[in-house]
């Protein structure tokens, strides 16, 4: 995962610089807008942040309502959702979870509070991608065996395996080409004593 990046939308520019001050001191790189439309042009661009810290009044979009379009998305690996709001009553917290919200901090916080947040954030965003990256790794995976379906035509005598193309070939090239294996070859202990007693009567130093 690359470092992670938090987005602040706030249209308060004292409540912005306090935020972006207390977000870099943290370490995180920052991206600052003021207004809702700013903030939806960065959370839909490529390079999504790991976190954003959007207040819940601004112009343009509102807070949930860039919740529930980052939802609407529906993006692989998710931003982390703070809202900022001076609302603390149970029902306005409940609002802002059914939006879309990942978590909330009600105004006037302390820094300690947002950066335990952001912490949080980041685990979470962190797990995620580990997630998708091990689906994508299955996915991949199932891909490979169900290459490998069906009946396999094996000679009987030699052991080559027939291919698309009506060649027949050995079987470590077979699976190769379908699955992405890689094969070194060595002697198993039970044809390592077949070849020696075969040298022996070869060459009459059989004991």
């Amino acid at each position: 995962m690359s470092e992670p990046r938090v987005l602040i939308a706030d249209d308060d520019v004292i409540a912005r610089r306090f935020l972006e001050s207390a977000v870099r001191q943290s370490g995180y790189e920052v991206t600052v807008v003021s207004g809702g439309d700013e903030a939806w042009r960065v959370l839909s661009s490529r390079d999504v942040p790991t976190i954003a810290v959007l207040d819940w009044m601004m112009p343009g979009l509102t807070g949930l309502e860039l919740c529930e379009k980052v939802r609407a998305a529906n993006l692989p690996v998710p931003p982390y959702l703070i809202v900022l709001t001076s609302r603390g009553e149970t029902g306005d917290i409940v609002e802002a979870l059914r939006a879309g919200a990942d978590d909330h901090i009600t105004k006037p916080f302390e820094i300690a509070e947002l950066r335990a947040r952001l912490a949080v954030g980041v685990r979470i965003v962190t797990l995620q991608q580990q997630l998708t990256e091990r689906v994508q790794s299955l996915e991949e995976a199932l891909a490979h065996v169900q290459q490998l379906q069906g009946l396999i035509p094996i000679c009987a005598w030699c052991r080559l395996v027939r291919s698309d193309g009506n060649y027949w070939v050995q079987v470590e090239t077979y699976l190769e080409k379908r699955s992405g294996l890689q094969f070194t070859h060595a002697i198993c202990p039970p044809c390592r004593i077949k070849a020696s007693e075969s040298i022996g009567r070869v060459t009459g130093t059989e004991t």
